[in-house]
């Protein structure tokens, strides 16, 4: 049987190096817009997702900025399944976090040393990188473990 997680569970779970998939709701008739991303959840109702800022007129970043309203899911991909998604709110952009508060993140998905070498690549390239700060406003989260899968 499905059975919802605890904060405490959806906490442990959203602190696991996963990809999250981030949607914004559409503002010129289209779609939403979905999209995988870094994240770190900082504890309490606070996440922050990692991206670079490639395209300074992307929809993608234009939404983000914009304060919008936005839906995270995590999962995990192979049984026994379980998710966390979270309704939220976009509350503010860093676009010039360290080198630190990227290491955080980028270190969550990659490995001490690869971690390291990834951020300065992205330093010797000139990449531009934001940190979002979303307040989560609803959580939903399962565990299928009972159900078989």
């Amino acid at each position: 049987m499905t059975r919802p997680l605890t904060g405490q569970e959806r906490e442990a779970f959203l602190a696991e190096p996963r990809v999250a998939v981030i949607s914004l709701p559409a503002d010129d008739g289209r779609p939403p817009l979905a999209f995988p991303g870094w994240y770190a959840f900082l504890g309490g109702d606070r996440i922050t997702h990692y991206t670079q800022r490639t395209e300074p007129r992307s929809r993608k970043l234009r939404l983000l900025r914009e304060g919008s309203v936005l839906s995270l899911c995590v999962q995990r991909e192979d049984p026994p399944y379980r998710y966390v998604t979270v309704e939220g709110t976009v509350l503010d952009e860093n676009e010039a976090p360290t080198d630190e508060q990227r290491l955080a993140i980028i270190g969550r998905y990659l490995a001490e040393g690869e971690a390291r070498a990834y951020l300065d690549d992205e330093i010797a390239s000139g990449a531009a990188i934001s940190l979002f700060t979303i307040r989560a406003d609803r959580w939903t989260g399962f565990d299928f473990a009972e159900d078989g899968g």
